[in-house]
């Protein structure tokens, strides 16, 4: 019995260098799929910040209007700007604010001081989600109700961000894109 043991001591041995290798190049992958997808994550502001920096950079404001609560919030976030294409365009073409409708954090809109839930209700902003979105002034363009899936969100994003609602619904935009 000895010699039996023996004998399968280097298979032992080896079975568990490959699975320690097996799992060592798990993890790698595992980490590179992390830090890969991380960088397609969107850089969200705090109100102030996004409206500075989009003055700044000349860039349209989307404010992602929330609660802690709201199921299609988190759905928003995991379906729509969690997507590639998604994400990307958001970061070329506007800066994203995120906002809490029921939070006391203090922000400050043309000198006027409002609490997030001020704000949002100043807005008629009732639903979640909802997008609001700016010009790189701070003026308002429109709110956008409700969550969208990534190919419907694509094409409001690009109808307020290449100027489109300056000349046309988004009902007419729709049917030529």
């Amino acid at each position: 019995m000895a010699e039996t043991f023996s004998a399968n001591r280097p298979v032992r041995k080896s079975l568990t260098i490959g699975l320690v290798a097996a799992l060592i190049a798990a993890l790698v992958i595992i980490g590179v799929h992390i830090s890969c997808s991380s960088e397609k994550q969107l850089a969200w502001k705090t109100f102030n910040d996004g409206l500075a920096e989009a003055k700044a950079t000349e860039k349209k404001v989307l404010v992602d209007v929330y609660t802690d609560w709201c199921g299609w919030c988190k759905r928003m976030d995991a379906d729509t700007y969690s997507d590639e294409t998604i994400a990307s365009y958001i970061g070329q073409h506007y800066i994203p604010v995120k906002l809490n409708a029921e939070s006391s954090r203090k922000l400050t809109y043309k000198t006027t001081s409002y609490t997030e839930q001020e704000f949002a209700a100043a807005f008629g902003i009732s639903g979640y989600p909802s997008t609001m979105f700016l010009t790189s002034d701070g003026e308002p363009i429109t709110v956008f109700p409700g969550y969208a899936e990534a190919r419907k969100f694509k094409s409001v994003l690009s109808f307020i961000a290449e100027d489109h609602y300056l000349t046309k619904g988004f009902e007419e935009y729709s049917r030529s894109h």
